[in-house]
């Protein structure tokens, strides 16, 4: 049986001050602009406020509605209109006009499309190069049915860093991504690394907790996705967008989440980001950099600052203990 809808406010780390500055207003002036869309707004993203007030957002191209009925995702559901193909170029202008070094493009899923879109996803990356010498592009693409040849599309421009996230472990994919599969994820990661003798590349995957998983599962799909040569893990808090979707089943505290990290990191990722409102894009910079790769020698890239966040770790034993008591 499920649990029940966890009630009462937000714990303080989950609490965020809005910062609708001269940045912010910036960015969303923008958008407006050149008729984007971004993944903060439609995904009511809790950092919007810090990403945007910075000049840095993440590009959702393809549209805005999405094919797939995920229970997490605030994104429009339903029937896609056309491309606009324009989109790619707009993308890169506002990369320009915005000074963003590391651009984060993302989508909808656009299961009606033989490509699944990945054609879009290419031109948008050659846009931004054409347009922003030397800025890295990171893309976070959908699983693309399973389609290898629309996933070598996208490789074949060259991102930095090809983000797929697998979101939540598998016993609840029917519940949270009734329309994927764990398994074709894992699979799209694997192929994805396949590719890094051919051109230098970061692989990335996210997964979110509090939908109700068990920490063993939890640690079951680090293992699955460290497995496929990912180098870059994000784990972040579900947060239910509106009462109509998934409830959440429980909150993680800073100190799980260090906890968490540090086990992820014992498995082999090369940077692990750990944290109640870290996101598959937030600090998407920070991200490479300390992925510390010989290929993309971040590690001494002055154009990133990182900031250390230190928690007192939460013995292991102690979160299994929570789990069993049915937390």
């Amino acid at each position: 049986m499920a649990k029940p809808k966890l009630e009462g406010p937000r714990p303080e780390w989950l609490k965020v001050r809005i910062r609708a500055n001269e940045g912010f207003n910036r960015v969303n002036d923008l958008i407006k602009d050149l008729s984007l869309h971004t993944v903060c707004q439609e995904a009511r993203c809790p950092n919007i406020f810090e990403c945007w007030s910075e000049g840095t957002a993440t590009f959702m191209i393809l549209g805005d509605i999405c094919t797939r009925h995920c229970g997490f995702c605030a994104v429009g559901k339903g029937s896609p209109g056309t491309l606009d193909p324009e989109e790619p170029r707009h993308v890169g202008e506002a990369v320009r006009q915005l000074g963003v070094k590391h651009a984060v493009v993302t989508s909808v899923n656009r299961d009606e499309l033989p490509d699944g879109g990945a054609l879009h996803f290419a031109q948008t990356i050659h846009w931004i190069r054409r347009l922003n010498p030397g800025v890295r592009v990171e893309v976070l693409i959908p699983d693309f049915c399973g389609n290898e040849e629309a996933l070598n599309v996208v490789l074949a421009a060259h991102p930095d860093v090809l983000n797929h996230n697998t979101e939540t472990v598998a016993r609840l994919y029917k519940r949270v991504r009734p329309d994927a599969k764990y398994e074709q994820s894992l699979e799209l990661l694997r192929r994805a690394g396949s590719r890094k003798r051919e051109h230098p590349l970061l692989t990335k995957s996210g997964l979110m907790v509090g939908l109700g998983e068990e920490l063993g599962e939890l640690l079951e799909a680090f293992r699955d996705i460290a497995e496929t040569g990912c180098d870059i893990l994000t784990v972040g808090q579900y947060l239910a967008p509106t009462p109509r979707h998934i409830p959440i089943e429980r909150y993680y505290s800073p100190d799980e989440f260090a906890c968490l990290k540090s086990e992820a990191l014992a498995m082999g990722f090369r940077y692990v980001e750990a944290g109640p409102l870290v996101r598959s894009s937030y600090h998407a910079g920070r991200h490479t950099r300390g992925a510390d790769t010989a290929a993309h020698d971040y590690s001494n890239d002055p154009v990133f600052v990182t900031e250390s966040r230190r928690f007192e770790t939460t013995p292991l034993v102690q979160l299994k203990g929570r789990d069993q008591a049915g937390d």
